[in-house]
């Protein structure tokens, strides 16, 4: 006994030891989280403090600033929130406790204070933590909206709220409600869990106000959330988790059902919340479930008499019952969608018009018409236009230009670096980010012509770039691939591009990029995670860093809250520089009574054009359409973000974006009607119709074209798609919308007589087929391992007519083979032609047209009818159509030509291939 208390032994040496770990473990505890704490801070810092470098650099810093800020301040608001509900909840329960049990009833970890304190704490900055990420993640944008808001100026016919109650106020209040009822509800299970161990909320009264409190709070936020929802009926069409009405809007069903139901269980929330804090109160603990179950019950019977009313006194008399909800549901979706005031007119579709007089009226149309496709041409220019396997052409864009004082549609294409696709010993650190740096020039070519071998007509072409248009500064440093940082300035020569057996070097000419001088040098090493950056003697003073070249990523760092059009597309500057235009889009899912376009979203606008220099990564914000509501708010909320003033060389590459036109044009497929009746039983809907691309039917896609309408007197780039009525294939519509200057947006229709059939894309697809001529062609050119590719079939109005025109690609089996125009089909009426140009086809049903020939007195595959309507000179004019004598070796003839023509494609010999198709053409003939 008289050595229990001795710590000289061995036993005491150990407790001693173990004293001493536990003490130093402690505190290395403490220390590994101080650093863990530490380096988050210092990580968000520096986050931070390199994201506002950059964006200073680009002159956006306020844009940075102003968002930090109110993440920031509601980052605070919901630690202080989250922290303080959580520690007076975890500080009410330990009180509880310590008031219900003594002290040696209670767990060993509740009996020790500090332990317990330090455990109130965690949980307390844990929760507050969740809180600070989650409102400030979420609630940034929607609390600047609210604090700069634009009102609209247009009110909802029901409750008389502006809309830009339901794009801004609607979703702010939702947020906050939804936030404070989720936080109240975890709160609500912790008591319940904590008060439940013994009964507790039995027998004290401290948990029983505990409880109460929390459950009147959060029978108070399901009260004001069930207030709001009658705003939300009329943003949807569903009127029950079984239904949909036929109006997106306010329904009938709504107006009877949901909205007084919603009413109903507004109050009963507050009625529940108070029941069940008197049966806590009086104990009556087997009550609680009573209020849950009618709140319940009061739902189930909402959803029972919307169903019973929508199926039994709506869906039978429907148009009657909903008639005045529809006609809020066609106004407004067509509000919201840009359709109303749009310039609507009759097209005669006239097929008896066409004359030389006509196309000399409308040459320049006729000298843009397409015959090439964006996308085999992505083909040619990779591999005619390239040069080295570290060049890409990512893609192929339309636009116009005045070339030699001529409007011109063109094709154009960016020639990019990827340094990916650099030898293997070549990529190293210094030339994949010092030497290796751009990309350089771009291909343009006529939409309009081909060469004797089927391919493109170059504008513009090879390094350094010749040709009609002068490219003054060819460096891309800024593009679609996908780009790594690169330092420029530095004592490396970066490469510019290859001129036979050398290659030319450059140096970076503009003060763009962040200098990497100083303390930048060390923070963006450590951003970029490169200590090369930091030891490299290559990098000097005059040093500069050029972070994140992708546009698409570029523009959404400095402006997060656009969506972004996914086909960016570069054009030349009048002083010859290029840069990449982006079509930037505010949606919102909250104009009333708009159908929905995608998803919860029924409001699509493109109020901003994005401009990004291939050279400098100069970004520039141009607002095009300032009386926006939507874009006047970002304006309030961003001030320096946005140019007001367009340049005349930036406004001339303006095209409307396509993607935005295929929504509203296939909104405008059902809300042309403005009979209610009509457009309750959609008897006149109009779809787009589908074409044969690549051997395949598909659905047609708006295309661009340089043309002139009816009733003005010069050529214009438009955007146009034509329509098909329901389940049938002839043309009963076109729309376009205009691009150039102050016309730009302006959308039309041209409606065809509903009495006459004009043919729709599919039908002269189906003619194609069906013509004998020319599927004995394609059929022949698709021997010997060939494909034949159908090209985008374009319709054409011209004055008071429609042509047609599909150009026909060949492309061998050979992996190294080009898609080649080498046929176009040209389609008038009942009158189809396919020749080696456009030009000859054209003309081929001009003079038919001209001479009266109709189209049964056409020579078919075998040559039985002759030109009877042609005088003895006409008909020698025109080609033989004599049957083909010894068919078959002439087929065998043809054959061979054609082999011989894929070998000379796969041995380069361009030369001998021209040679060969133009003996086959003429063999042909």
């Amino acid at each position: 006994m008289a050595f229990r208390g001795r710590t000289d032994g061995p036993n005491g040496s150990n407790v001693e030891q173990l004293k001493k770990m536990k003490k130093l473990g402690g505190r290395s505890g403490i220390f590994i989280g101080f650093l863990v704490v530490l380096f988050i801070i210092v990580g968000l810092g520096l986050s931070w403090v390199t994201e506002y470098i950059w964006m200073d650099s680009l002159d956006f810093s306020s844009v940075f600033t102003t968002i930090l800020s109110i993440k920031v301040m509601l980052g605070a608001i919901g630690f202080v929130l989250f922290a303080i509900i959580t520690y007076i909840t975890l500080f009410w329960i330990k009180r509880t406790y310590l008031s219900q049990f003594s002290i040696h009833q209670l767990p060993p970890f509740l009996q020790r204070g500090k332990t317990l304190n330090l455990i109130i704490l965690a949980g307390t900055l844990f929760v507050g933590l969740i809180g600070s990420t989650t409102v400030q993640g979420l609630g940034w944008e929607p609390a600047l909206k609210i604090m700069n808001y634009v009102p609209f100026g247009e009110t909802d016919p029901f409750f008389n709220r502006d809309i830009s109650f339901y794009m801004y106020v609607l979703p702010f209040l939702k947020f906050v409600v939804n936030l404070l009822l989720s936080l109240s509800i975890f709160v609500l299970i912790v008591e319940v869990a904590a008060y439940s161990v013994f009964h507790i909320y039995r027998m004290n009264k401290s948990a029983q106000s505990h409880l109460s409190l929390t459950v009147l709070i959060v029978g108070v936020l399901l009260a004001v959330t069930h207030v709001l929802e009658p705003f939300s009926t009329l943003l949807t069409n569903r009127v029950n988790i079984f239904q949909h009405s036929v109006v997106h809007g306010l329904s009938f069903t709504d107006r009877m059902v949901n909205i007084p139901v919603s009413y109903v269980l507004a109050a009963f929330s507050i009625i529940a919340a108070v029941w069940i804090i008197l049966s806590l109160r009086k104990g009556r603990i087997h009550k609680l479930i009573m209020p849950i179950a009618i709140y319940f019950g009061i739902i189930i019977l909402g959803q029972g008499a919307s169903f019973v009313v929508q199926q039994f006194i709506v869906s039978p008399n429907e148009f009657n019952r909903e008639a005045p909800y529809l006609e809020h549901n066609l106004n407004y979706t067509r509000a919201a969608y840009g359709l109303e005031g749009m310039e609507e007119k009759e097209h005669p579709g006239n097929v008896d018009s066409l004359s030389e007089d006509l196309i000399k009226r409308n040459q320049l149309t006729i000298d843009n018409v397409r015959i090439n496709d964006a996308r085999p041409l992505l083909d040619v220019y990779n591999q005619l236009q390239t040069f080295r396997t570290y060049y890409q052409f990512n893609d192929i864009d339309i636009d116009r230009y005045k070339i030699d004082g001529k409007y011109q549609q063109v094709f154009i294409g960016a020639r990019e670096l990827n340094t990916e696709d650099l030898p293997e010993q070549a990529q190293t650190w210094v030339n994949q980010n010092l030497r290796y740096t751009h990309g350089y020039g771009i291909a343009m070519s006529q939409v309009n012509k081909v060469t004797s071998q089927g391919q493109p007509e170059y504008l513009v072409r090879n390094l350094p770039p010749q040709g009609a248009i002068d490219i003054e500064k060819p460096q891309i440093y800024f593009g679609e691939e996908d780009y790594r940082s690169v330092i420029v300035d530095t004592e490396v020569n970066e490469f510019d591009y290859p001129a036979g057996e050398e290659n030319v070097s450059t140096r970076y000419e503009e003060e763009a990029g962040i200098p990497l001088t100083g303390l930048n040098r060390l923070l963006f090493a450590i951003d970029e995670g490169s200590i090369r950056i930091l030891v490299s003697g290559q990098i000097n003073k005059d040093s500069k860093l050029l972070q994140t070249r992708n546009i698409m990523e570029r523009v959404e760092r400095i402006a997060p809250f656009f969506e972004y059009d996914d086909d960016p597309y570069v054009f030349v500057r009048d002083d010859g520089s290029l840069a990449w235009m982006i079509d930037a889009y505010l949606i919102g899912e909250g104009y009333p009574y708009a159908e929905n376009f995608d998803g919860r979203n029924n409001y699509i606008k493109n109020p901003v054009k994005v401009v990004v220099d291939a050279y400098t990564g100069e970004t520039n914000f141009y607002i095009t359409n300032p009386d926006e509501p939507l874009v006047r708010t970002y304006q309030n909320m961003f001030p320096n973000l946005f140019t007001t003033e367009i340049p005349d060389d930036v406004r001339s590459h303006f095209r409307y974006p396509e993607q935005l036109f295929k929504i509203e044009s296939a909104m405008y497929g059902t809300y042309h009607m403005t009979n209610l009746e009509l457009f309750y039983n959609r008897e006149d809907y109009w779809q787009f119709p589908t074409e044969k691309y690549y051997n395949e039917d598909v659905e047609m896609e708006p295309y661009y074209t340089t043309m002139k309408l009816p009733e003005y007197d010069e050529e214009e780039f438009i955007l146009m798609v034509p329509y098909a009525p329901r389940n049938r294939q002839n043309m009963i519509a076109w729309m376009g919308v205009r691009n150039d200057g102050e016309h730009y947006g302006e959308k039309f229709v041209y409606r065809f007589p509903k009495q006459e059939n004009v043919y729709g894309p599919q039908q002269i697809e189906n003619r194609i087929n069906q013509d004998s001529v020319i599927s004995q062609e394609l059929n022949l050119w698709s021997q010997g391992g060939s494909s034949v590719i159908r090209g985008n079939l374009f319709a054409l109005p011209i004055e008071d007519t429609v042509l047609y025109v599909e150009p026909i690609y060949i492309e061998s089996s050979n992996e190294t083979s080009l898609p080649e125009v080498k046929q176009v089909v040209v389609a008038y009426g009942d009158h189809i032609a396919m020749e080696a140009t456009f030009d000859e086809a054209l003309q081929k049903i001009v003079d038919r047209v001209e001479k009266g020939i109709k189209p049964e007195e056409v020579p078919d595959a075998d040559g039985e009818v002759t030109d009877e309507g042609n005088t003895e000179e006409d008909q020698q004019d025109q080609p033989n159509t004599d049957p083909i004598l010894n068919a078959d070796e002439v087929l065998g003839e043809v054959s061979d030509l054609f082999n011989q023509y894929q070998k000379a494609l796969s041995e380069g010999d361009w030369q001998k291939a021209g040679e060969i198709m133009s003996e086959l053409d003429q063999r042909l003939k």
